[in-house]
């Protein structure tokens, strides 16, 4: 497990953050939630120990107050990952293999929708004979009426452009 690096018997307080600092020392800073107001100003050096790092390795207070370090489960050790003997695959390539293995997706039978009431009255009024079904009467007054709308439309558009060239 953990392994003791510098006896400092340190006395911890409420609200203070303990750590390793980058030159090896125990300092402390002031937690945001530790209680109270946080202070304006730069973490305090409790312990001057000088402890040399160790790639791979995380440093921290123990709950004795000592300086500890234990193995990093996921470190790489310092070192960068060694690079490839063998050039790498192209992408398209992968896909074409992965592509390959998989099995055809069974075809989905289009399911039809239930027709609409609109296209139902226009297959019914389509069999009647054109006498019969008074259409063209009513076709041209809704026309009319479009026509009505739409002008007052473009009048009402033509007044609020006037209006905003006024201011």
């Amino acid at each position: 497990m953990a392994t003791t690096v510098e006896k400092t018997g340190i006395k911890r307080e409420k609200g203070w953050l303990y750590y390793l600092d980058k030159q090896g020392d125990v300092s402390r800073a002031r937690m945001a939630r530790g209680g109270g107001k946080v202070p304006k100003g730069r973490p305090q050096k409790v312990v001057k120990c000088g402890v040399e790092r160790e790639e791979g390795f995380l440093y921290f207070i123990d709950k004795k107050g000592n300086v500890s370090k234990v193995k990093m489960k996921r470190s790489t050790g310092g070192r960068k990952t060694a690079r490839r003997k063998t050039p790498a695959r192209s992408r398209t390539a992968a896909r074409k293999r992965t592509t390959a293995r998989r099995k055809p997706a069974a075809k989905r039978t289009a399911r039809k929708k239930p027709a609409s009431r609109s296209t139902a009255r226009k297959k019914s009024s389509a069999r009647k004979p054109a006498a019969k079904r008074g259409t063209a009467k009513r076709s041209t007054a809704r026309k009319s009426g479009a026509r009505k709308s739409t002008a007052r439309r473009t009048t009402a558009r033509r007044t609020t452009a006037k209006r905003r060239a006024r201011r």
